[in-house]
């Protein structure tokens, strides 16, 4: 039915139209959308991943930034008593406003590639709300999501979303499945907040802290790009090698040196 609607792909928004079946296909088997279920779909676009989630008959709120959209989407689904279009820039978006209800919310998207790091930090941020998230996103920010600690991949993106979530990269998705055909190869992967957290940091905010400015400048030791926070004798205290770089420390030792800069602070 897409294909009816005529829409050119905006570059200010990052569109890239999910056009291929198989693959959409092979998303929703992944998604298994329940009609018991709550689902937020960011950026549906022209629709091709909506008709599925909609036919599910799961809740289903959508947001949707593109004005020119709108009209499309409210004709094609407005009338489905299962949906919801929500008119707005999704990473300004307050998800406490559709449930209070902890891990009740399954999020789907087909991110643009411009802004999908800094939304998935603003979905972090909500990730008692969350279920899960599957998202189509550039392949190599998914290789940065699921990269492992002494990898080059290993930064801030695999850290801050590890503390969240189990990562685990389904499929690829190759640019012909896109009109039009982005220059770099997606993948989908699928975030499932941890119910209890494997290294819970004693204040959030340090171990952010500690993980923007040591990954500032990656290529120095821990004890140079964190000299501004910590001295080296409290990263000792946290049982790390203050000679080893940052891509080099686990999210264990990133957790420990985080709550060394809170007892610093409270002192």
């Amino acid at each position: 039915m897409a294909e009816l609607y005529l829409h050119k792909a905006r570059k200010r928004f990052g569109q890239n139209f999910l056009h291929d079946t198989a693959v959409i296909d092979r998303i929703i088997r992944a998604i298994h959308p329940q009609a018991s279920e709550h689902l937020v779909e960011i950026g549906p676009g022209q629709g091709a991943l909506t008709e599925s989630l909609v036919s599910s008959g799961a809740e289903l709120d959508v947001i949707e930034l593109d004005k020119d959209l709108l009209p499309m989407l409210k004709l094609r689904f407005g009338l489905k008593d299962n949906f919801r279009l929500h008119e707005g820039d999704a990473l300004k978006f307050d998800f406490t406003n559709l449930t209070t209800t902890p891990a009740s919310l399954r999020v789907v998207g087909n991110l643009p590639y411009n802004i999908s790091t800094p939304l998935i930090f603003h979905l972090l941020s909500h990730a008692h709300l969350l279920r899960d998230m599957h998202f189509m996103l550039q392949k190599e920010v998914v290789k940065r999501m699921c990269a492992t600690h002494g990898n080059g991949d290993w930064g801030r993106l695999s850290l801050m979303v590890q503390y969240h979530c189990q990562v685990e990269h389904l499929f690829n998705v190759g640019p012909g499945a896109f009109t039009p055909a982005p220059k770099v190869d997606s993948a989908i992967v699928r975030l499932t907040p941890h119910r209890e957290l494997p290294h819970p940091a004693q204040d959030y905010q340090a171990l952010q802290r500690v993980v923007r400015e040591a990954f500032n400048q990656r290529r120095k030791t821990i004890r140079n790009t964190l000299k501004n926070l910590l001295p080296e004798s409290a990263i000792i205290a946290a049982d790390v090698d203050s000679t080893k770089r940052p891509e080099q420390l686990d999210l264990a030792a990133f957790v420990r040196l985080a709550d060394q800069l809170a007892l610093l602070n409270k002192a």
